[in-house]
């Protein structure tokens, strides 16, 4: 069955970056066609979906947010470009396709859930995970090339504060500055070796929110930020030990998820990914899978594309997941 373009390019048209869910979800509720629909509150204003042909054994799975800004559709020949046309509302329109070729095939016994917050905290998720619903296999659409996820890395975060002594910047010798503080940190975290893991390789890490008000010539009296890891099966737990002893630096931690192992259906292509998804915060499930069109490697930013040809090889594949389920 072919994507509906047209389709493809309202959902995209609407702006969904994390915290306005609430038009597209409008949207999808009234658009999207299912023998049976359910809106579920996530408790912060958002809201999930549910649409279900039969009792779903498999639940194909995807998120409604993007990461901000908002790009506008821009449709070429062979691909499409804007936010989300990548992660994730390709996936969504490829799965929503797959779905509504089974049901022309007769098949019944699936469903399709379309969450919030996932590029935020996985709230939507968490919030689905409370409602008790299970089944025995979740296959979750994210940008991994169409092949099936072996394995993904975890993740850990956490609000840093460096507090230092304001003054004036000629005398430094009579002050602290945060600033300092924060680099001598970052040059012992870029000194950890937290060992290269043989499934997922080494731990990364990224400092986002930094922020630091100080004028030019003042010493800086603070600096916060944060500060997030993606973790390996070997530094998951040394991570979070090192971050406990961390010197000069108060440290709240935010959570995550560990790194994790996801079941790969025979006759599929697979591997492992370095990036999160809303898999580890969805129980209730006996078997979780990830897999979906387009490429991480083009996610976030400003050229975000997905080929026409992934989008139409995605819904074969999940069409013939949930028959060899």
């Amino acid at each position: 069955m072919k994507v509906d373009l047209e389709l493809f390019r309202e959902i995209l048209s609407i702006d969904s970056t994390s915290g306005k869910e609430a038009e597209i979800s409008e949207f999808l509720y009234n658009r999207l066609e299912a023998p049976e629909k359910e809106r579920i509150p996530v408790g912060d204003g958002t809201e999930n979906l549910f649409f279900k042909w039969g009792q779903p054994r498999v639940v194909f799975c995807t998120h409604m947010d993007t990461v901000p800004p908002y790009i506008a559709p821009t449709f070429l020949e062979d691909r499409v470009l804007g936010r989300g046309s990548c992660d994730a509302k390709g996936q969504l329109i490829a799965l929503y396709t797959a779905c509504k070729a089974l049901e022309a095939d007769g098949c019944s016994g699936f469903g399709l859930l379309l969450l919030s917050g996932e590029e935020t905290g996985s709230w939507g998720a968490k919030a689905f995970s409370k409602t008790g619903f299970t089944a025995p296999y979740l296959i979750v659409g994210e940008p991994t090339e169409n092949k099936m996820v072996s394995a993904s890395k975890g993740t850990k975060s956490y609000d840093l504060v460096f507090r230092g002594k304001a003054f004036h910047s000629g005398y430094p010798e009579y002050g602290v500055s945060a600033v300092d503080l924060f680099l001598d940190f970052c040059k012992s975290l870029r000194m950890m070796d937290f060992g290269k893991d043989s499934v997922l390789g080494k731990t990364t890490w990224n400092i986002g929110l930094l922020k630091s008000d100080n004028p030019q010539n003042i010493l800086s009296p603070e600096l916060s930020c944060r500060l997030y890891f993606r973790t390996t099966f070997a530094s998951d737990s040394a991570v979070q030990e090192w971050m406990k002893c961390a010197p000069n630096v108060e440290v709240t931690a935010r959570g995550g998820d560990a790194p994790a192992r996801y079941f790969a259906i025979d006759g599929f292509e697979w591997g492992p990914v370095a990036f999160g998804s809303d898999a580890p915060h969805l129980t209730g499930f006996t078997h979780k899978s990830i897999c979906g069109p387009g490429t991480v490697r083009v996610a976030h930013r400003p050229d975000e594309h997905i080929l026409l040809a992934d989008l139409e090889t995605a819904v074969d594949q999940y069409v013939k997941m949930f028959k060899s389920l």
